[in-house]
């Protein structure tokens, strides 16, 4: 019998979602697999269980296909055959994509701008979690985070989310707003929302916090299965190096819920595998005792 799935709390105020979900940027940017193959990708996470689904308007190849990942979203849970209106799609506004260079753009008339075009690529009344991406030092941060107030009185957000974000911003942005989530970088290779505090303040407020790049992202991840603990634990327990990884951010906090990115639908349910994992004490020390090289 498989192992139960552990669903917990997304946020303040929102329902609980499978601790995995699924991150879309890959699915979107240079290099993104056909849009059929995206959708089976999609729809192959929904059907083991996962319902929390993240995504973003500049998940794009360039300015001129920003939304991209947001409509394939949308079109894959038109498409599935289960209950879409279980499934929690969080979008973040707040940058910006020109050509394939990322930007920053914190002003509440961009926010707003931002948000209108991802009501329209998700074919949505109103946004679930809407969650600001990155705060821009070149705007105050409190008339960034009102922009998204503005957003939510008027109807067209219900909850509000911050990305990349330390201690004293959340509590600058709880002044203005309820913060039901936070989306901040966390694996073995950089620990910053643990040694930050981030996390833990999280934990205390009840917010749920969203870990992206679960398992090191980018080049890093394709380290897991030559790290010499990480392959020993994955070898002991039958699991890859990569769900082992996976279950070590989860076991970090109960407000934990990991992110990871999947192009093939076999990446995808592997990553799925965690929300049922365990790791013993002695296993999740080691993995949190060694070093992980970024070189």
């Amino acid at each position: 019998m498989p192992a139960k799935l552990n669903a917990r709390p997304l946020g303040l105020g929102l329902r609980d979602v499978l601790c995995v979900g699924v991150g879309g940027m890959p699915l979107s940017r240079p290099g993104r697999p056909e849009e059929s193959d995206a959708i089976k990708v999609i729809h192959a996470s929904l059907d083991a269980g996962v319902t929390l689904l993240d995504t973003a308007d500049v998940y794009s190849i360039d300015e001129d296909d920003l939304g991209h990942n947001e409509r394939l979203f949308a079109k894959a849970l038109r498409s599935w055959e289960g209950a879409s209106d279980s499934i929690t799609v969080a979008t973040k506004g707040g940058m910006t994509r020109t050509g394939q260079e990322w930007g920053r753009d914190g002003r509440p008339e961009h926010i707003k701008v931002a948000c209108e075009r991802s009501l329209k690529a998700l074919g949505v009344e109103r946004i679930t979690l809407y969650q600001y991406h990155s705060p821009d030092d070149r705007v105050a941060f409190k008339d960034s985070v009102g922009a998204f107030k503005d957003l939510q009185d008027e109807g067209k957000i219900k909850h509000i989310g911050l990305s990349n974000v330390s201690v004293e911003q959340i509590k600058e942005a709880e002044k203005i707003v309820t913060v039901c989530t936070v989306q901040n970088r966390l694996n073995p290779f950089f620990r910053e929302a643990i040694e930050e505090g981030v996390l833990d303040y999280c934990e205390e407020r009840g917010i749920g916090f969203l870990a992206y790049s679960p398992v090191g992202g980018g080049r890093l991840n394709k380290k897991l299965p030559d790290h010499p603990v990480v392959h020993e634990i994955a070898k002991r327990h039958g699991m890859s190096e990569h769900s082992v990884v996976l279950t070590w951010v989860l076991s970090r906090s109960p407000s934990v819920i990991v992110i990871p990115a999947a192009r093939r639908i076999e990446s995808a349910l592997d990553s799925i595998k965690a929300a049922g994992a365990t790791l013993p004490e002695e296993d999740l020390a080691a993995i949190t005792n060694a070093e992980f090289s970024r070189a």
